[in-house]
């Protein structure tokens, strides 16, 4: 399995200085970028399939263990206040439940039935995608509650760094992100971790992006919560607008800062 592999290339690690070690963390990151444009058209259809069950009023829903299980909730969370949807939209189940958000639960992915449960205390339709994260491609948790969605009628999506595993088998539509072995032999937080971010980024995003969430390459959604986003808002607004600094800000205010509104205030919702 490759992501458990040697990588030959950090042989001696711990005799290497920390400028060694970072030069060879930055080359072997090289990996990552060429794993996604290999993956560019598997990545591209997900978004599409997101993008449809979305606007269909389905849910994403994404399973994973570990790394994969962090990194799959931290862009769940993240969905929410950039593009304004509800937080039942985009859902992460993770093995351990929430606490192994913060902690590591490691035995937790060895359960094939808690990975089952879980999905079934959302009570799945056939209009929710459920997009299962594993480097391994083998993670009981995952693997079992990706293959019970499908049974369910789910379109099923499978993201693993391993060729031939049963993750990528079971699904509707496999994604392989083939990084190879790690700097630090089976630590896949660092090149599997990094690139499961960097396709979920681009999954979510351009599925937003198509759902209409996204003006030019604005976030016209974004949920004005503190004043580094509401400074946000006002340059959207008066990049999209025929407004001045002040007349951004009046028209947000009376708004309740819904960028949208304020476009429609001025007679410009439709502006793309």
């Amino acid at each position: 399995m490759g992501t458990e592999s040697r990588n030959p290339r950090s042989f001696g690690l711990d005799r290497m200085s920390a400028e060694q070690i970072v030069r060879l963390m930055n080359e072997e990151d090289l990996s990552v970028n060429r794993a996604l444009q290999a993956a560019e058209i598997p990545i591209a259809r997900a978004a599409e399939r997101v993008a449809q069950a979305f606007a269909a009023g389905g849910r994403i829903v994404y399973v994973g263990a570990g790394t994969s299980g962090r990194v799959a909730t931290m862009d769940a969370a993240e969905m929410p206040p950039t593009f304004g949807i509800d937080s039942d939209r985009f859902v992460s189940v993770i093995a351990g439940g929430n606490a192994a958000g913060v902690n590591a639960v490691e035995d937790a992915e060895d359960s094939v039935g808690t990975g089952i449960e879980a999905l079934n205390h959302l009570h799945l339709t056939s209009q929710d995608v459920v997009i299962g994260i594993a480097a391994s491609g083998t993670t009981p948790f995952v693997v079992s509650a990706v293959e019970h969605a499908g049974r369910i009628g789910c379109w099923t999506c499978g993201i693993a760094n391993n060729r031939g595993t049963p993750l990528l088998e079971v699904v509707s539509h496999p994604i392989l992100l083939d990084t190879g072995p790690e700097v630090l032999t089976g630590s896949t937080r660092l090149k599997a971790g990094t690139s499961q971010k960097m396709v979920l980024n681009r999954i979510s995003t351009i599925a937003m992006v198509l759902s209409g969430k996204v003006i030019e390459n604005l976030m016209v959604d974004v949920k004005a919560n503190n004043t580094k986003l509401k400074d946000r808002c006002v340059r959207i607004l008066r990049e999209l607008a025929p407004v001045t600094h002040d007349e951004a800000l009046e028209l947000l205010e009376q708004n309740s800062w819904n960028v949208r509104r304020a476009l429609e205030a001025v007679g410009m919702a439709g502006r793309k």
